[in-house]
């Protein structure tokens, strides 16, 4: 036997399968490609003059490894589609007296040929094309950086060794399945019979459960904090229902549609559903794969897109003035000398302080219960911890330019967060009226990032009161001073930096910062979120069409057969296409309609997350989450006309 007869054979093998193997192979090259380019981005040496290079550096060391987690787990998934795929040829081979070992010899061969192939065409398509993703990353940050090199040897040998890793384990769980299987069963291959499975109603009620306990829980999140907490609570719960629900919940749902006899006894019907009751159970977790894909994609892409696109209005959601002063225990009469650095400050860089606001305050850590607050010092974050903001009246006037008179046992009230509370507030064991609920106020934007289930400023009719309200009996004021400035940009980012200087030199306990100066921040953090949730999402898309495609494929070998009995019965062709039009359409949309009704459901959660990132923007969300929908709504009906296509093609050829 001539020593290239495995290779020849195995590349054949290659070329007659080649409808199978050219969608596997594209989505190795794919997954190499963008594994090699987030490893190369990420380390590449131009972005340490990235300010908040830190948190970009994570955010894309994170997606190397969700993008190599996730190709391990999706290339041994599809891989399982072409085994299966070829199982009768390869009892044929056995059959024929090729032993096992020679078929072990020729898909090693197979195998070889696409790990060396995927690896140089993916490595190629990476190094080309992480030129234009560090462009469009470079785009989204808003910076100029410099492309420092074109290849790296690094991601180059991180890629390799991966990726070599993942062929050679799905080659030896080839070799495992070919060794233990016996010839007869790889000749009948997919063509087992199946005993029509029972309804699983202890799933079908886990799912109900889970999906319902996950829904409220994404419905009844009233707080950034307990969004934080809970959301990844609901992700497993939603996740599990689906699974529970795709793989037992759509049996049931087969079998009732079953009994409906005036829907049931119809051509199409007939055939697709009763077909379906039968092959729900290996296509059922397919199913759930496609839907916890595409919800992934939904989200990821609406959320990183309203961040990007909401990018300004978050910046002032939390510099409501271009420059922001707080100092820490200090005086009412330190305003005066806070003013005065300032505006050393200010001159020394040619700049013009415009609008200025300020006020001092007394703020403290609470536990909330209803209309009562209690001392929280010391407790850290939970979900009923919140903040308190004491402002004395005749501050609150002199900021607000207003006149308001209080009694002893009066206070205004402005809820910046959290339900309002009505009528009276106690505050450590002293209530007081509520005369008026403030529609607004002037205050500074860091209360807008601090993550917290209720955040309350409270006008007190004077100091006195706070003195005797301020369980920690500490002496001093926190003192916040906002302005804007007018005059050149590099001299107001440098500003923040001086001041800071400045009260240190003064044994001042305070800091300054900007929103020029943070802009460049939120960019590193925002922009790589969205080009981190376009990486991704492009990869989940892509693994969501492949698992189509193949689901696609193997149900028309599947059904091939019994199609052409049904021909040979009279069944005309026009009838087959209605009928495989009816079945793709029962089961196909199902996963895209459970997408959308999970993201629906978790729109609230997500606001609140977003919130806690400085977005509050519901409406932009909305038109994001919307426009997502419709373009991946889009694609999806593409994926389905040409894969119904290519179905009706196998199932229809003689």
């Amino acid at each position: 036997m001539s020593r290239f007869f495995y290779p020849t054979l195995a590349w054949n093998n290659l070329k007659k399968n080649r409808k199978t193997y050219i969608p596997y192979i594209l989505t190795c090259i794919g997954t190499i490609a963008m594994f090699y380019m987030m490893v190369f981005i990420s380390g590449n040496q131009g972005l340490e003059e990235i300010p908040g290079v830190e948190v970009l550096q994570l955010l894309l060391n994170l997606g190397s490894y969700i993008i190599g987690i996730f190709s391990v787990i999706f290339l041994f998934y599809t891989n399982s589609f072409i085994t299966k795929q070829r199982q009768k040829e390869f009892g044929l081979y056995n059959i024929l007296g090729m032993e096992k070992k020679h078929i072990a010899k020729m898909i090693t061969w197979e195998a070889f040929y696409v790990a060396v192939f995927s690896l140089v065409v993916g490595l190629i398509t990476g190094i080309v094309v992480s030129r234009l993703m560090f462009l469009l990353l470079m785009k989204l940050l808003t910076f100029e950086i410099p492309f420092t090199t074109l290849i790296s040897m690094q991601p180059l040998l991180s890629t390799v060794i991966l990726f070599s890793v993942i062929f050679l384990l799905t080659l030896l769980n080839n070799l495992r399945h070919i060794h233990l299987s016996k010839p007869i069963e790889l000749l009948k291959g997919g063509e087992v019979g199946e005993k029509e499975p029972k309804t699983k109603w202890l799933i079908v009620l886990i799912g109900i459960i889970a999906l319902s306990t996950g829904y409220y829980i994404a419905l009844a999140t009233e707080s950034p904090l307990a969004a934080l907490n809970k959301f990844f609570l609901a992700v497993l719960l939603v996740i599990i229902a689906t699974y529970a629900l795709f793989t037992a919940g759509t049996i049931a749902l087969f079998k009732m549609l079953r009994k409906n006899k005036s829907f049931y006894y119809k051509t199409n019907h007939f055939i697709s559903v009763s077909g379906m009751i039968y092959r729900m159970k290996q296509n059922a977790v397919g199913l759930a794969n496609i839907c916890v894909l595409s919800t992934m994609v939904l989200v990821m892409l609406s959320s990183t897109v309203c961040l990007y696109i909401g990018m300004e209005e978050l910046i002032k959601n939390r510099y409501p003035k271009e420059i922001a002063v707080t100092t820490y225990d200090v005086q009412p009469e330190d305003l005066a000398v806070m003013e005065e650095l300032i505006q050393e400050g200010a001159n020394d860089l040619a700049l013009t302080i415009e609008k200025p606001h300020y006020y001092y305050y007394k703020e403290l850590q609470v536990i909330k219960n209803g209309n009562e607050f209690v001392s929280g010092a010391g407790m850290g974050y939970g979900a009923d911890i919140g903040m308190i903001v004491l402002i004395p009246l005749s501050e609150y006037n002199r900021m607000e330019n207003r006149s308001e008179q209080l009694a002893e046992d009066e206070v205004l009230l402005y809820t910046f967060r959290g339900e309002e509370i009505q009528d009276s507030i106690t505050m450590f064991d002293q209530t007081f009226t509520i005369k008026e609920q403030l529609p607004d106020l002037q205050v500074d934007g860091i209360a807008s990032a601090m993550i917290l289930d209720s955040f309350n400023f409270v006008i007190v009719p004077d100091e006195e009161t706070i003195r005797e309200l301020d369980p920690t009996d500490a002496e001093g004021y926190n003192a916040y001073y906002g302005f804007d400035v007018d005059g050149d940009v590099d001299n107001e980012i440098a500003l923040p930096g001086q001041l800071t200087e400045k009260l240190k030199a003064a044994k001042m306990v305070g800091h300054a910062e900007g929103a020029e100066e943070s802009k460049e921040i939120f960019y590193s953090l925002y922009g790589g979120l969205f080009f981190l949730g376009i990486f991704l999402g492009t990869l989940f898309i892509m693994a969501t069409v492949l698992i189509i495609y193949y689901k696609q494929i193997s149900e028309g070998y599947q059904d091939k057969n019994r199609f052409e009995i049904m021909q040979k019965v009279g069944l005309s062709k026009a009838e087959i296409k209605k009928s495989i039009r009816s079945q793709v359409l029962l089961v196909f949309f199902l996963p895209l309609f459970a997408a959308v009704v999970h993201i629906l459901f978790a729109f609230n959660v997500i606001t609140k997350l977003l919130e806690a990132l400085n977005l509050t923007n519901v409406g932009l969300f909305a038109m994001c989450t919307a426009g997502v929908i419709i373009i991946f709504a889009v694609l999806y009906l593409l994926v389905y006309l040409l894969t119904a296509r290519e179905y009706y093609r196998i199932v229809s050829k003689n």
